[in-house]
């Protein structure tokens, strides 16, 4: 089955790497205070723990990481938490934390956590490329940016681990996927067993860890984290799957809310094979707005004719099944990582030249900037490593969402996605091959369900029409489940705060200072 894109692409959407080197500290930072609100039954140790801040460079786990953590100003730390808040008294794991404090003490509200979504992507480094954008700006100057990575996640130990850089790039390269035969399923479906199990293996704690990596887990440390920060409620900022997350943590602890801007959101309410085909709705209409963009174009790679340009699309990529393209240093374009570099560009506007060149590149039998495209996506280095994020994918999904083992749903959701996305019709007959989730060693902690919290303070969704991620319509679904204010944008692109459009982060602004929403209805348009 098909997985999700990873919503963790956030990470490069926001983060803009900083020229500056990083701002040295003086010395170790430690705070210390008594616990910051509600705090529940025999966790008052992490509640109240002390938190050492320092330098952020021993933090940096990835390329992203090293480069973002240049940022002015930042300072960074580790929370401690239970492994499993049901035995608080048993292991612990520890959390990274990035901070860049309000630029006007004396004005301070509080504390804005963020999270860039995924699930998967850094937190730490989300907060850090936000610096610059908002260092002078009324948000800057009253909170301080607190970006967490999530247990199993970049700087947080123990990390989640499954496949090494030399396995992913063979998987990568690896076009089986294509092959919907009974033996092709067999072969997908003993990979997938095959995942799970190094996941197990090589991460530390193995099914406890994985038990215990979920959305339900991921917000008692937001609590956590919310008292040593010494914050009584929590004020939130969300993208994408990070959505979940607040919408979770309100669940959880709805008196413990201040505010909570949710943007990009994921339908709390679908399934996961609901999820695929409304995502390949998304990323469908995305494609549609990118031929707009590029068939008037004189080097338009797709042509001229928008009637054309779909087939044109899949005529370049589907002889790489067959035929994939040297890119050097050993490795091939396959259609696996063409069709992911695509994707990759559809997440933003300003990546549609990069997929026109890489499509005009794949026409003369070179593929590289597809090739590099996709390795953004997929967090490789320069080195041939990679980030945490896709394994911390599978591993947060499997246990946050029941396991998809009909067959015949499968083939159905594949056959719905690739319609929804012609240009992702690989042409073969569509494979019913289960996914890793349904050999995980460890049930399922969550399951789909509209949100109920009364009496949650009003909360913030913004959605974009031609999200191609999460949808438009799951932004207006969560909004109405949470009895909260939508904030429409009229674009093309995933998630939309404090990206630059003055309409859209002014009324985020308003609301994380002064709990004004928007008027109901209101729009803004890029």
């Amino acid at each position: 089955m098909v997985a999700l894109a990873a919503s963790g692409l956030l990470a490069t959407t926001l983060v803009a790497c900083s020229p500056h080197t990083g701002q040295a500290l003086p010395s170790p930072t430690v705070e210390s205070h008594p616990p910051v609100g509600p705090v529940p039954a025999g966790l008052a140790q992490f509640y109240g723990q002390s938190m050492t801040w320092d330098s952020c460079a021993p933090y940096a786990t990835s390329d992203d990481a090293r480069s973002a953590f240049r940022a002015k100003g930042i300072e960074c730390a580790r929370l401690t938490v239970p492994l499993d808040y049901g035995k608080p008294d048993g292991q612990t794991i520890t959390l990274g934390v990035l901070r860049h404090r309000a630029s006007d003490p004396g004005d301070r509200i509080g504390s804005l956590v963020v999270n860039p979504g995924g699930p998967g992507a850094s937190g730490m480094v989300a907060a850090a490329g936000l610096v610059d954008q908002v260092n002078k700006t009324d948000l800057g100057k009253r909170f301080d940016f607190v970006g967490f990575d999530p247990r199993g996640i970049g700087a947080s130990e123990p990390q989640i681990k499954c496949l090494t850089g030399q396995e992913r790039d063979a998987d990568r390269a690896d076009d089986s996927e294509t092959d919907g035969s009974p033996v092709g399923v067999t072969k997908q479906e003993s990979e997938q067993k095959d995942f799970a199990a190094k996941c197990a293996q090589r991460t530390k704690f193995g099914d406890d860890m994985l038990a215990h990596v979920g959305t339900r887990d991921v917000v008692k440390d937001m609590d956590v984290l919310r008292s040593v920060l010494g914050d009584e409620k929590l004020t939130y900022l969300g993208f994408s799957y990070g959505t979940r997350l607040g919408s979770t943590y309100a669940e959880t602890f709805p008196t413990n809310v201040r505010a909570l801007v949710l943007d990009g959101a994921v339908d709390p309410m679908q399934t996961p094979a609901e999820s695929l085909v409304s995502q390949g709705q998304g990323f469908g209409g995305a494609f549609g707005e990118f031929v707009k963009w590029c068939t008037p174009q004189q080097d338009c790679a797709l042509g001229h004719d928008p009637a054309a340009a779909t087939k044109v699309f899949q005529d370049l990529t589907r002889r790489l099944i067959d035929f994939p393209v040297p890119v050097g240093d050993g490795r091939k374009l396959s259609y696996e990582d063409a069709t992911t570099g695509a994707i990759q560009a559809l997440y933003q506007q300003s990546l549609w030249e990069y997929l026109n060149t890489g499509l005009n590149e794949l026409k003369q039998q070179r593929g590289s900037t597809l090739e590099k495209l996709a390795d953004i996506y997929n967090e490789r280095g320069a080195d041939g490593s990679y980030g945490t994020t896709q394994d911390a994918f599978t591993a947060i999904r499997c246990v946050d969402d029941p396991p998809v083992t009909d067959s015949q749903q499968i083939l159905a959701a594949q056959e719905k996605y690739v319609k929804a996305a012609p240009f992702l019709d690989d042409g073969k007959p569509a494979s019913s091959a289960r996914d890793a989730c349904a050999f995980w060693p460890v049930p399922n902690t969550s399951k789909p369900h509209e949100p109920n919290v009364p009496g949650l303070p009003k909360t913030l969704t913004i959605s974009t029409t031609n999200d191609p991620a999460t949808p438009y319509q799951a932004g207006v679904n969560l909004a109405k489940a949470l009895k909260g204010a939508l904030l429409t944008f009229e674009g093309t692109q995933h998630t939309v705060f404090l990206q630059g459009n003055e309409c859209v982060d002014q009324a985020g602004a308003d609301y994380l200072i002064n709990g004004t929403t928007p008027p109901d209805g209101t729009r803004c348009k890029g």
